[in-house]
Order: structure tokens, then C-alpha cells, then sequence
């Protein structure tokens, strides 16, 4: 109990659980729909599924580790692909680079983009499979009966996806709550504790700082906030399926 008190003492308790919540709500701001997207995309198409749903793919085979030191390199104030490419097209100068990984204000959209980029073609497979699912009389006759690309998808794709949707959402929480390996590569916790979260903290409690009961104390809250999470996933995906 005395690691407990000693958890929530410590001021960067409150920041990492803050930070964690945050990752959480700009993934699903930034992130949930996109997978969605290109599902419909794909399977609206007549011609190139399969290359498309190759390309979609090909970022979840990379591995992580490799990926986020590509980004990290592509994020640089000075010589980065996205600040030189910005430049060139004239939003930013050369000596005002945007600074995607120092700033506060940047951070967060920052690694939620890099997060989304890596984890969306996994899901978007997962969309491609229910829409397998979803009867070819039903798109024959609305175009028989006239239906836009955009009538077929408001009422007949989205709402057949809605299920696999609310499942997906609660699964993207769970994974996102556990945000550890883009805060340790790409900014080791910073600017000034702006990507701490609970994960990191614990590597640092245990491995760092050798404080395996105050780490252990946190690993149990973290159980526990994921445990309401997954008691929510099991009803819901009873429930769908």
C-alpha cells in the first residue's frame, strides 16, 4: 500500500494518466475513421482491390522500431521531409521550421499521425472481411433503383460496419492507453512531460530507477483501467456478434 501512496504522490502521476487520455481522444479524433474510409474506398472500386489493399497493408509489416526512427527523421526541424516539403510550397521558411517533435502544441498530432499510419491497414483488413459479408443484391438493386456512390455508402455500407465499428473503437482505446514505444523513441517523455505516459513510466520506475514495487503499483492501476476497458469489449462484441 505504501507504493500505491507513493504513486499518487508523485506529481508526474497525474501528467502521464493526463497524457494517456489525451493519445486516446485526438487516435480516435484523428485516426478511428480512417481505416473506415478506406475500407469503403477499396471495396467501391472496380478495378486494382488487390494492389490497394497490398499498399493499405505494407506499413503493418514494417517494424515499429524501424518506422518511428524513419519518422523521427522525416519530423526533423532542419533537413525533414515534411518541413522541406513545406517549405517548398511555400507555407513555411526555412528559418521558422515547425517543430513537430518540441513542441507542445505538436507532439501528441505528431505521434497519434505516426500510430495511425502504422496500425490502420490491420483494421482496414478487418473492414474488407465484413464487408465481404454484406450481400451484392443489396448494391444491384440500389443502383437499379438509381442510388448514388454516396447513397450506397450512407445507407448500406456505413450502417452494416457499425458493429465492427464500436468493437474496433474499444479495441483502439485499449491499445492506444498503452501508448509506450513512439513516446520512448521519438521524445523520451518530453517537451516538458508532454508524452510521459503510464507505460513509459513504469519502464522508467523499474529498468531506470530499479523500483520494482512502485513499478509493480502502477502496472496494477494499469490493469485495472484496462480491465473496465476489456469488460466493455467483451459485452460489446457479445452483443455484435
Amino acid at each position: 500500500m505504501r507504493n500505491f501512496e507513493r504513486m499518487v504522490a508523485d506529481p508526474v502521476f497525474g501528467i502521464a494518466w493526463r497524457n494517456a487520455f489525451e493519445f486516446t481522444i485526438l487516435s480516435l479524433i484523428i485516426g478511428f475513421l480512417v481505416p473506415v474510409i478506406l475500407a469503403i474506398f477499396v471495396q467501391e472500386m472496380r478495378v486494382a482491390k488487390s494492389f490497394f489493399r497490398l499498399a493499405y497493408f505494407l506499413p503493418t509489416v514494417i517494424p515499429p522500431l524501424i518506422a518511428n526512427l524513419v519518422w523521427k527523421t522525416m519530423y526533423e526541424p532542419e533537413g525533414g521531409l515534411l518541413n522541406s516539403f513545406l517549405w517548398a510550397v511555400g507555407i513555411t521558411r526555412p528559418e521558422q521550421p515547425i517543430l513537430w517533435l518540441q513542441n507542445t502544441a505538436t507532439v501528441k498530432p505528431a505521434m497519434v499521425i505516426i500510430m495511425t499510419w502504422a496500425g490502420f491497414g490491420g483494421t482496414l483488413l478487418i473492414y474488407l472481411a465484413a464487408l465481404q459479408d454484406l450481400p451484392v443484391e443489396r448494391y444491384e438493386a440500389a443502383e437499379l433503383d438509381g442510388a448514388s456512390v454516396w447513397q450506397r455508402i450512407r445507407y448500406i455500407t456505413f450502417p452494416h460496419l457499425l458493429p465492427q465499428m464500436l468493437v474496433m473503437m474499444i479495441l483502439q482505446v485499449i491499445g492506444v492507453m498503452q501508448v509506450f514505444l513512439e513516446p520512448f523513441v521519438l521524445t523520451a517523455g518530453g517537451p516538458a512531460n508532454q508524452t510521459v505516459t503510464p507505460v513509459l513510466t513504469i519502464y522508467r520506475k523499474a529498468f531506470l530507477n530499479g523500483d520494482f514495487g512502485l513499478a509493480s503499483a502502477w502496472s496494477v492501476t494499469m490493469i485495472l483501467v484496462l480491465g473496465v476497458f476489456s469488460a466493455i469489449y467483451l459485452r460489446v462484441s457479445r452483443s455484435t456478434g
